[in-house]
């Protein structure tokens, strides 16, 4: 996938790390940890949305829980590479 919902609220320029899940998701409470530590060592602003509060999220993500974008774009789904998360920051940087 190359896109995906673009981060609420976005500044042009700004690097936006959004995790979508739900609530109960062991797999999101593990990917909130590694996406934390990469959003604080990189200092770019890290956001959450909810899949079971939005149809259209749940209805194309629902299976692939926790996905991890970076402004929009799908980095990974079901557990955090960090190592290509900070890749992904590093790249919208440019």
């Amino acid at each position: 996938m190359t896109g995906g919902p673009e981060a609420a609220g976005a500044v042009p320029g700004e690097v936006v790390v959004t995790m979508l899940g739900k609530p109960g998701c062991h797999l999101c409470d593990v990917a909130r940890e590694v996406i934390a530590r990469v959003v604080a060592d990189e200092g770019v602003r890290f956001e959450e949305r909810d899949i079971t509060r939005d149809e259209a999220l749940h209805a194309e993500y629902w299976e692939q829980i926790p996905v991890t974008l970076v402004n929009g774009v799908q980095v990974d789904y079901w557990r955090v590479n960090e190592a290509r998360l900070r890749a992904a920051i590093a790249k919208r940087r440019t």
